[in-house]
């Protein structure tokens, strides 16, 4: 095994794409940690502590905690997996998305341009639905946003909107330039992120 990672290590080429995708997996870490304007951090964290055997603390580990802090990369990748399942759904059932399946190149093209829009919309779909959400909640009786309103709105729709679009170019650079496909590494790193909390968890509860 050590001699499989020498031997893998010794190739520079390859050497280079596995530190590429390294130093990107390390700012997606980072942007997971950045939080959004006008949220109480100390609150959130309370308010989630109810949340972490629902659907929501399922999402949360597929954004490697980035929900629960509600930050840069809330929505994750999960935005641009939807719409490139929508779109596939699309090449089966309606015609001209068919079409442009069969056109090569330039219709490839035209459907990842297709994705990345229909990722923008669900991205702001889904921001505008969390920033209510979080003006509506409270931790401990202590509400989560200082400042709710239009502003709070429109500030997290931009940032998280902005953040998964990020992630979206990291994952096509790794695919281009790294190893591996871009988007399962990014999915990959924040549920490994996650393991060593949900392992404590699920030993607490054992244990309890």
């Amino acid at each position: 095994m050590i001699d499989k990672i020498r031997t893998i290590f010794s190739i520079p080429e390859l050497r280079e794409k596995i530190f590429y995708t390294l130093a990107i997996l390390i700012v997606v870490r980072v942007g997971a940690h950045i939080p959004i304007p006008g949220v109480d951090a100390n609150a959130l964290a309370g308010a989630f502590d109810r949340l972490q055997d629902t659907l929501f603390g399922l999402f949360n580990m597929f954004v490697g905690g980035a929900f629960e802090k509600a930050s840069l990369f809330s929505l994750g990748i999960m935005p641009y997996i939807s719409s490139s399942i929508i779109m596939t759904l699309m090449t089966s059932v309606v015609p001209h998305f068919e079409q442009l399946k069969k056109e090569g190149e330039r219709g490839r093209r035209k459907i990842t341009q297709y994705t990345r829009m229909g990722t923008v919309f669900l991205a702001v779909f889904q921001s505008y639905g969390i920033s209510i959400a979080l003006q509506s909640q409270s931790g401990a009786g202590v509400p989560l946003v200082t400042n709710p309103g239009l502003t709070f709105s429109f500030v997290t729709v931009v940032t998280m909107t902005t953040g998964t679009l990020f992630l979206m170019w990291l994952g096509e650079q790794i695919s281009e330039k790294g190893v591996g496909n871009g988007i399962s590494m990014i999915i990959f790193a924040g549920i490994v992120a996650g393991l060593p909390v949900s392992l404590g968890n699920t030993l607490s509860m054992v244990s309890t």
